[in-house]
């Protein structure tokens, strides 16, 4: 998540390009053409977006394990000339203090279209995989919901609807816990829901490798920044945050869980009708929601 600057009104223009976008909107746009060794400098170059501009191109090619030659064509390949127009565009929209807020009504317009947009993106990412992952969310003896920093409201939000349904649903991790005690056991019969928006630690991929190596299913909910961490996982729902407003949005996130969750209620037919029953008597039983 990250704060917007105000704009001085000196700012220059910023460079946008023959297809007026910026830099992350241009490797979103263009990854699925783009070589291997390419696309290893393009995850670099989502990873580190914030800071890109204190690295020099050797540094990116560096991080990436590739070449600074392959570097430079990638850069061709998102419409720059070299790094120093790279880092021309990446000032110039520091200088507006992208992401910009918004402040009339046709800003609102475009941002609720945008919003629509990112929603039918990560729906059709879901269309894909729904029959598989909802089966595997519905009968998995365990399923397991992780999620850090930003992911970690998705990740509460989708254990909430999950557990309405279905018995067996765990969090993690825990407020000031490790996870490492909750995943050792998981087997390749269970299930892993992990969320992870950019700004992700390191250790998210760290446990999609373990998860891997134990044959543990996992299901990822992320953004485009996580195309690395996604040949790690069994199945990919990509969900766009990026919007043009100050702060990343999970409005698609949010939409994915509900499809996912009514989805696994399909198919836990009987049973899962008599827990939403079961569930909604306890609730007024103890008070813990108004009366209707």
């Amino acid at each position: 998540m990250t704060t917007a600057l105000s704009a001085p009104s000196s700012a220059p223009p910023v460079p946008a390009g023959v297809d007026g976008l910026r830099l992350d909107e241009r490797v979103a746009a263009r990854y699925a053409d783009l070589p291997p060794q390419e696309r290893k400098g393009a995850d670099v170059l989502l990873e580190h977006f914030g800071d890109l501009a204190t690295y020099s191109a050797a540094e990116l090619a560096t991080l990436a394990g590739v070449s600074k030659a392959t570097m430079s064509r990638l850069f061709r390949s998102l419409g720059f000339d070299d790094f120093t127009q790279v880092r021309d565009h990446l000032r110039a929209l520091r200088g507006h203090g992208l992401p910009m807020t918004l402040g009339s009504a046709t800003d609102l317009d475009a941002h609720a279209e945008a919003e629509g947009a990112a929603v039918r993106c990560a729906v059709a990412a879901l269309a894909v995989h729904l029959d598989a992952v909802a089966d595997l969310l519905a009968h998995a003896p365990r399923v397991v919901v992780v999620g850090l920093r930003t992911s970690y409201p998705v990740a509460l939000h989708l254990r909430q609807q999950l557990t309405q349904v279905r018995p067996q649903v765990a969090l993690l991790p825990q407020p000031g816990q490790s996870w490492s005690e909750d995943v050792v056991d998981l087997s390749p019969q269970d299930a892993v829901v992990l969320v992870a928006f950019r700004r992700r630690p390191p250790g998210v991929r760290a446990l999609a490798e373990r998860l891997r190596a134990a044959g543990t299913p996992v299901v990822l909910l992320a953004d485009p920044t996580a195309r690395a961490l996604a040949t790690h996982v069994t199945w990919w729902v990509e969900c766009p945050v990026q919007t043009r407003g100050a702060f990343d949005s999970y409005a698609a996130a949010s939409s994915v869980v509900a499809l996912l969750a009514d989805a696994v209620l399909t198919r836990r037919g009987r049973t899962g009708e008599q827990r939403v029953t079961a569930i909604d008597s306890a609730y007024r039983t103890l008070g813990e929601v108004e009366a209707r």
